[in-house]
């Protein structure tokens, strides 16, 4: 199961949704983490040491500085930036279908957006 984590802003119905459905989901809030009002590029790296793929809703900022990582050639285990305009329930099932189903490192250096269609 993909190990993930959730930007400081990222929807908290989104978070129990998933802890719901799936108990065992491996989901750190990076506030928890003590990274709260911490700037994209060190929560990038935050992410890149501790393996995790980062859940956002920042496509202005975040993805960019994703992109410029892997440009860089530094770690980047995955970036999934979720629409806003997507329900919650749908956005719950993408996620979990892809924690469950993908292989640790196959996101590697990527940005995907959600919804996947």
């Amino acid at each position: 199961m993909l190990r993930l984590a959730a930007d400081e802003n990222f929807n908290h119905d989104i978070v129990r949704g998933l802890r719901r459905r799936n108990p065992q989901i491996d989901l750190v809030r990076v506030q928890d983490e003590g990274l709260s009002a911490t700037d994209d590029p060190t929560i990038l790296e935050w992410t890149a040491q501790a393996r995790r793929v980062l859940l956002t809703h920042d496509a202005a900022t975040m993805t960019r500085y994703a992109y410029e990582r892997t440009r860089e050639g530094k770690p980047m285990p995955g970036v999934f930036e979720v629409s806003r305009s997507v329900p919650v329930s749908r956005v719950i099932e993408e996620i979990l279908l892809l924690a469950e189903c993908s292989l640790e490192g196959e996101w590697e250096g990527q940005v995907r957006y959600l919804p996947l269609q």
